[in-house]
């Protein structure tokens, strides 16, 4: 089991941030479908201001190229993804077409959890 965690803004706006939260208080039955298919067993989304934190714990086989292809293919979980669009925006230094981006871990305490 493998663990990544990635960054994301939202738009900085108390409305649309409100409106996001209660998105993924009730996440689309073929995008959580779509999440596990692809091999992630846990995710937990943290926010603080508009800066959004995410965990991912993975199976050894998960790859993010070919959850990117899955997601390609699913009609559902690219309205999902347009959708999301309208409330997310893309970190300072991202790329172009760059959503959510890992995060570098700098420092670890005690055992793994």
């Amino acid at each position: 089991m493998k663990k990544h965690c990635l960054a994301l803004d939202l738009k900085d706006d108390d409305a649309l941030i409100a409106k996001y939260e209660e998105y993924h208080n009730n996440v689309w039955p073929e995008v959580l479908e779509s999440l596990s298919n692809s091999g992630i067993n846990h995710m937990e989304i943290y926010r603080v201001g508009n800066r959004l934190f995410m965990i991912i714990e993975v199976e050894d086989h998960f790859s993010f190229d070919k959850k990117a292809k899955m997601d390609a293919d699913n009609d559902r979980v690219q309205d999902w993804e347009v959708l999301m669009w309208n409330y997310q925006q893309a970190l300072p230094f991202a790329k172009p077409g760059e959503k959510w981006l890992p995060m570098n871990k700098i420092f670890e305490f005690g055992p793994p959890i």
